[in-house]
C-alpha cells in the first residue's frame, strides 16, 4: 500500500509511472513499481535520477516466484498497481490463454519475487501452478 508521503515520479515525454520518492530521515528514497526500494537515502535529484536510469524495461524480463512449498516458478508481470501485482506463469507465448496460471501478489511486492536466475532460452518442464 502506498503511503500518502511517496511522490510520484513520471517520465517526462509520456509521463508514464516510473515509481515514488519518499523521504527517509534527511533524504529521500527512490522506490520503484514493485514498491521495493531502489537506492538508499539519497538527495532528491539522485532519486529521480534513479528511478530515471532504472526505467520500465525492467518490467518486461523473466522474473521467478518461489512458492511457500519452495517451488520455483519462472513468471512474467501482468499487472503492477499499488494495489496488487499479477503474475503469469511463463507459457513461451502458448496459444491456449485458458491454460494460463496466475498469481495475485501484494504490493509491494514480496521478496519470493526476484528476477529470473535460470537461462532464460532454456524452456523449464517444471509444474506450471
Amino acid at each position: 500500500m502506498l503511503d500518502e508521503t511517496w511522490v510520484e515520479h513520471r517520465r517526462s515525454g509520456d509521463r508514464e509511472l516510473l515509481g515514488w520518492v519518499r523521504p527517509s530521515g534527511d533524504g529521500f528514497v527512490a522506490v520503484d513499481r514493485l514498491g521495493r526500494d531502489a537506492t538508499g537515502p539519497v538527495d532528491w535529484t539522485d532519486a529521480e535520477d534513479a528511478l530515471e536510469e532504472r526505467g520500465l524495461h525492467w518490467l518486461a524480463d523473466l522474473w521467478q516466484l518461489t512458492r511457500e512449498d519452495g517451488t520455483v516458478l519462472r513468471v512474467r508481470l501482468v499487472e503492477v498497481s499499488p494495489a496488487r501485482v499479477v503474475v503469469r506463469v511463463d507459457d513461451m507465448d502458448a496459444a491456449d490463454e485458458s491454460a494460463v496460471v496466475r498469481h495475485e501478489l501484494p504490493f509491494p511486492a514480496p521478496a519470493s519475487l526476484v528476477p529470473f536466475a535460470g537461462d532464460p532460452f532454456t524452456i523449464d518442464p517444471g509444474p506450471a501452478g
